[in-house]
């Protein structure tokens, strides 16, 4: 992607979205659980808000960003929950206008980033508009898990692109994460947009494929559904094992989401002419 303004504009526009679930909320609503054990809606944004200044770091300080690497390493069993539970303790009202001060920030810093530049991150290094894609990725998961907490729903958008790209990348990441050696030949993956249209990836003469729903691919990239909840097949051996174990954030594997409790009510339906 050699212009990084189009995800960089998406980006903004999907945390304009939640921004608007969080907005009007209660201080008593902001203390609503949502999916992920233990975590409520402040939870949620306080680590967008931590995700997105360590970005900043990344993209303007290399140096003070090995200090969150080094902070990362010395606990990394909790670096993740210990940042989200001190955010959460923060009135909602200044948790808020972090978060907004924030991706603001970030936003203008990727926008003024160099044209090749690459920063440094908790998984391998990024690009400026791979820095903006996984910021995004991050903010649609941890939003659809504040939307299914609120009982609202927030319909897929072309903007799942993204979402489902930083998945097929971070294949063979997703396999060392596990401790697993990353097959050498190429998946083809062909997933059905929001719009009905098609997004491909990989030869189209591959013998290891993924088929199915994008908004399916992107909710088992992010850990947001199981993989027996979803209408995503696969062909071959290694593509059914990458299922499994797909994940598109950085950092360890996650728990994920147990069988059976189907797809997040907040992540809407898929489009006319999915399965499903």
């Amino acid at each position: 992607m050699s212009d990084p303004t189009p995800v960089i504009e998406d980006l903004r526009e999907e945390s304009e979205e939640l921004d608007a679930l969080v907005a009007k909320l209660s201080p008593e609503e902001w203390r609503t659980a949502t999916p992920a054990p233990g975590w409520t809606i402040a939870h949620q944004i306080a680590h967008l808000n931590w995700t997105d200044r360590a970005a900043l770091v990344a993209v303007t300080d290399e140096d003070g960003f090995k200090g969150l690497i080094d902070q990362a390493l010395a606990a990394p069993d909790r670096y993740v929950d210990d940042a989200a539970e001190a955010g959460a303790a923060q009135d909602p009202a200044a948790l808020l206008a972090a978060w907004r001060e924030g991706r603001a920030a970030l936003d203008g810093a990727l926008r003024a980033a160099a044209p090749g530049a690459r920063f440094p991150w908790y998984g391998p290094p990024m690009a400026t508009a791979s820095m903006a894609t996984a910021r995004l990725m991050e903010t649609w998961a941890h939003g659809l898990d504040v939307a299914t907490a609120l009982g609202a729903s927030r319909p897929p958008t072309g903007r799942l692109r993204h979402v489902a790209r930083i998945g097929v990348r971070a294949r063979d990441f997703a396999y060392a994460a596990q401790g697993l050696t990353p097959p050498a030949e190429q998946f083809r993956v062909e997933l059905t947009g929001p719009g009905g249209d098609l997004w491909t990836y990989g030869p189209e003469d591959a013998a290891q494929r993924v088929t199915g729903p994008a908004l399916d691919f992107c909710l088992l990239a992010t850990q947001r559904a199981h993989r027996a909840d979803l209408a995503l097949a696969a062909e071959g051996p290694d593509a059914d094992r990458w299922l499994d174990i797909a994940q598109a954030f950085a950092g360890p594997p996650g728990a994920g989401r147990p069988p059976g409790a189907g797809r997040p009510p907040g992540a809407g339906r898929p489009a006319k002419g999915e399965s499903r």
